[in-house]
């Protein structure tokens, strides 16, 4: 039974290019919140480039928050939109040597600018590493949609992931649907969960996600989350205040 806390990196670009000083700035705030809360969860999730802003690498955040925490769990994210099988092999030994313990692989939002598109499928590559045996020194993860068509995800399901993590859902019976048609075949599932709060509203409108059967009882509703699923994401990029209370009242 885990909850996991979603961590965004900090942002390499605002307008310019960030000094070493403003980087070193929000790296150090960044590790100062994953310290603080640890205490209240199981396990962090670092992103990986959301909305294809270009962020610093989720392993070396990863990597930043093991070397404080030995004992917490970490994830990270891998995008394959904007890489080549070079560079995830890469991403991935990386990621077993500074010891995460597992590797969300997804496709990733498009870049704001430059190539839009690699052409990889993160299925296809979490089945090459699979049978390259990297899925034996790492747990790997694919995403799936909060309500999928399970007649047309049969290519993630033969890529053998360790198990899915969710797009944000909005109800029990979304968790409840994919838990009872994926659990039972050996898959660990991880709802993803968005804090309900003012300064987190702009995301759900991105996300097109209608909080209205949470918002009165999130502790309630996370709670009955990981009772069906064993496991929970709980995703509050613009407050982590609210992220933190709600946590210590889980914990």
């Amino acid at each position: 039974m885990t909850i996991t806390y979603e961590i965004n990196p900090p942002k390499v670009i605002q307008d310019t290019i960030l000094s070493h000083d403003e980087l070193q700035e929000s790296v150090n705030r960044l590790k100062k919140r994953a310290f603080s809360i640890r205490n209240v969860c199981h396990s962090i999730h670092v992103t990986d480039s959301v909305l294809g802003i270009p962020r610093i690498s989720p392993i070396t955040i990863g990597a930043l928050i093991r070397s404080s925490n030995d004992v917490i769990a970490i994830s990270a994210s891998i995008r394959v939109r904007d890489r080549n099988l070079t560079s995830l092999t890469q991403s991935i030994c990386d990621a077993i040597l500074l010891k995460l313990n597992s590797i969300l692989i997804l496709k990733g939002d498009p870049p704001p600018a430059g190539p839009k598109d690699s052409k990889l499928v993160p299925s296809e590559v979490v089945k090459q590493f699979n049978e390259q045996g990297f899925g034996k020194k790492i747990d790997l993860f694919l995403s799936l949609p909060s309500n999928p068509d399970f007649a047309k995800i049969h290519k993630k399901i033969e890529a053998q992931p360790r198990g899915f993590v969710t797009q944000v859902v909005s109800s029990l019976d979304q968790i409840t649907r994919i838990v009872d048609k994926l659990k039972p075949q050996g898959f660990r599932i991880i709802p993803c969960i968005l804090l309900p709060s003012e300064k987190n509203v702009r995301s759900a409108k991105i996300l097109n996600l209608d909080w209205t059967n949470y918002s009165n009882d999130v502790v309630g509703f996370i709670k009955k989350a990981q009772k069906i699923a064993g496991d929970v994401l709980i995703s509050s990029p613009n407050d982590f205040k609210g992220a933190f209370e709600t946590l210590k009242k889980l914990s």
